[in-house]
């Protein structure tokens, strides 16, 4: 394995992935310095485009990440654009022709063209110590993701494979990892014995947004929640790894997924989803989702998706983990929640509120806050609900920043291993299922409300 990558390929350099995301996060990476410099960056794509003209969108972008530095400039100085058609080994070998040193190939392309690629590249000489790094989704279900993860095998060994989670580069996802290690006070109540419930929530006030391509095909559970939020939930539920190195991180996060699965296995009851109809976002009226531009009414995909499911081993028997998405609802809400149990004997003349205590983490803003009851004021004998807060120092780098970070210095602790893949498609295969299969209802909420009536 190579210590530092030479060349940062972009293929499909041409898209809304590598303008709006991917290159202000090698902009930021440039900024930092000691943290990613020295490497040189080529743009491939399918259309005709000037270096010039690259050099320009390198540029614009760099300047959204607010990248101004002397590294940086440099970058853009000497970067080029080359044409080509991925999907052909011919084109593949020119690519691997223009790169110095050991190149790094980040596929910012759409999921089919990604899996011909890699096909293409079979035929092809791979150079030595090559990186290859893959934007989800990774397959369709759990024989897909197999059979990608040994296409992938073929061609270079797994550490040189880093597939993509931006949840993994949030400096707040990360923090759990401090927050629960460091800290004594949480560790040793981290288990059944202590806590009530464990909830992993991402809902978000945007729609739609001109998705349909995409989202339409997958919905909130394949989207969110078998990807993200089942990645949140294996650092929620893992076993302390002796380091944070690639091999124990990602070791003890795929043993906290073997061990999960739909609550009772049953997916009909531990499972319900929902899609927006018309309604109204912050003053926004939108359409219901089945109206949308390039919806397909018939497929039943949904907008909003809820599954409960349990880690079965000695620490989390018998806990709920709700994990929760939505889209076009009434508020933004991006945490995590950890409900303690209820205290086995409260003393009598204590009077009030008696909720369990809570731990939320914040996923946006960063921020944590633990609900604790306590003697209000006034007349001490009776019990109130105090907070006490405090916000996360921002991370030097944003999510794509940290993940480039380790693509370019071929260190893959923020990537997603291959059995990682494999194991989420397990865990939600009986759902989706029997949504297909319509043992479970599909619901509607108006856009801009909370959910469907009866949902918490």
């Amino acid at each position: 394995m190579p210590d530092t990558i030479s060349t940062l390929v972009i293929l499909g350099a041409g898209g809304d992935l590598a303008q709006r995301l991917l290159l202000p996060g090698v902009g930021q990476l440039l900024d930092v310095g000691d943290r990613g410099t020295g490497f040189t960056l080529i743009g491939v794509g399918q259309d005709p485009m000037t270096d010039a003209a690259w050099r320009e969108r390198v540029t614009a972008s760099f300047a959204t990440g607010g990248a101004t530095s002397a590294a940086a400039l440099a970058v853009v100085a000497n970067t080029r654009y080359l044409q080509a058609d991925v999907t052909v080994a011919a084109d593949l070998e020119r690519v691997f022709a223009a790169c110095t040193g050991t190149p790094a190939l980040y596929f910012a392309l759409p999921p089919r063209i990604t899996i011909k690629a890699c096909t293409a590249l079979g035929s092809v000489t791979i150079p030595p110590g090559t990186v290859l790094a893959l934007e989800k989704p990774f397959g369709t279900d759990q024989g897909s993701a197999h059979a990608l993860n040994e296409q992938l095998a073929r061609l270079v060994p797994e550490p040189q494979i880093h597939r993509v989670d931006h949840f993994l580069g949030k400096s707040t996802v990360l923090n759990l990892l401090g927050l629960r290690f460091a800290n004594r006070i949480f560790e040793r109540v981290w288990n059944r014995d202590d806590i009530e419930k464990v909830e992993i929530v991402f809902d978000e006030q945007l729609a739609l947004e001109g998705r349909a391509g995409y989202y339409d095909a997958a919905g909130a559970l394949v989207d969110m929640i078998q990807s993200h939020l089942l990645l949140v939930l294996a650092l929620v539920a893992m076993e302390p790894p002796s380091s944070i190195d690639a091999d124990d991180l990602r070791g003890s996060m795929a043993q906290a997924l073997r061990a999960t699965r739909v609550q009772g296995g049953d997916a009909t009851s531990a499972s319900r989803h929902a899609r927006y109809a018309a309604g109204t976002v912050e003053g926004r009226s939108l359409p219901a989702y089945a109206d949308e531009p390039g919806v397909d009414p018939a497929r039943g995909t949904e907008t909003l998706a809820e599954v409960t499911l349990a880690v079965e081993n000695w620490r989390w028997a018998g806990v709920p983990f709700v994990l929760r998405s939505g889209k076009a609802l009434a508020d933004t809400r991006k945490e995590i929640i950890v409900t303690f149990k209820e205290v086995p004997h409260l003393p009598d003349g204590l009077t009030g509120r008696e909720e369990p205590s809570r731990l939320r983490i914040s996923l946006s803003p960063d921020e944590i806050a633990l609900d604790l009851t306590m003697n209000g004021e006034g007349n001490p004998f009776e019990l109130d609900r105090v907070t006490l807060g405090a916000v996360f120092g921002e991370g030097q780098l944003g999510p794509y920043g940290e993940v480039l970070a380790g693509i370019l210095s071929a260190d893959p602790t923020l990537s997603v291993r291959a059995d990682v893949t494999e194991q989420c498609w397990r865990i939600v295969a009986p759902i989706l299922e029997a949504w297909s299969s319509g043992s479970v209802l599909l619901e509607e909420y108006p856009a801009g409300s909370t959910g469907p009536d009866g949902w918490e």
